[in-house]
């Protein structure tokens, strides 16, 4: 059976997507070859973006923050486009995204499940202000509140819980799932990866540049592009 086929025969899709899925967009992923943390740096980034260096280095990690983790120039791509298109069909039940980076809802999609949080907003750690991305591209330094508080990205940095509403929403949207597509993920970070296991559909489809150890367990494997395959 083929992709499209697949498709036209499913009306509960879930999407669960990676960093892959935003790099037609010119946003670099984090583990191919010229990836984020393939890049040399004093510090690796996977460091600096753990919730310790957070604290203990701020002015650090906003500098690299403001230079590799807020393109705001991005803009949505076909696969964006094709999934907010499905969603208005009724065709898509949820979006489940590793990405931070605000994408599917530019494009329109609605019923987006964002695993390792936005980089759209930022609170105050004192009094809970909201922050937008684009306050936090102009600050310099170390960004603070009006009241003197420290403010931080809602992005999951290295040693802290993913958000356990997005989790349960995500987690619930799989399980209802008829046809579940994995796209543009390594599927090599926990605990996200394990999500596709609550997966009880009729159809799997695994879109991903690079071969996967899930490529074995699915009705469909395409080492395509993205949105390339989408579109």
């Amino acid at each position: 059976m083929t992709f499209q086929e697949m498709i036209e025969e499913s009306s509960k899709i879930v999407f669960f997507g990676g960093a892959g899925v935003s790099t037609e967009s010119g946003i670099p992923d984090f583990r191919s070859e010229d990836g984020l943390y393939r890049q040399k740096y004093d510090v690796p980034p996977e460091t600096i973006l753990s919730s310790d260096y957070f604290f203990s280095h701020t002015e650090e990690f906003y500098k690299f923050y403001r230079d590799k983790m807020l393109p705001l120039w991005a803009q949505p791509n076909a696969a964006h486009k094709k999934l907010a298109e499905w969603e208005r069909e009724g065709k898509l039940l949820a979006i489940v995204t590793q990405n931070i980076d605000g994408l599917h809802q530019k494009a329109g999609s609605k019923r987006v499940y964002e695993l390792h949080g936005s980089i759209h907003r930022n609170h105050c750690l004192k009094c809970g202000k909201f922050f937008s991305a684009e306050e936090i591209a102009k600050s310099s330094g170390v960004p603070k509140c009006p009241c003197g508080g420290l403010i931080k990205p809602d992005v999951v940095l290295y040693g802290e819980p993913l958000d356990e509403d997005t989790v349960r929403g995500a987690i619930d949207a799989i399980r209802h799932a008829d046809m579940l597509i994995v796209a543009g993920t390594s599927l090599s970070v926990y605990p996200a990866a394990g999500f596709i296991d609550y997966f009880r559909g009729r159809y799997s489809v695994l879109i991903n540049r690079d071969a996967t150890p899930y490529d074995d367990r699915c009705d469909l494997v395409l080492h395509e592009k993205v949105g390339k395959v989408l579109s």
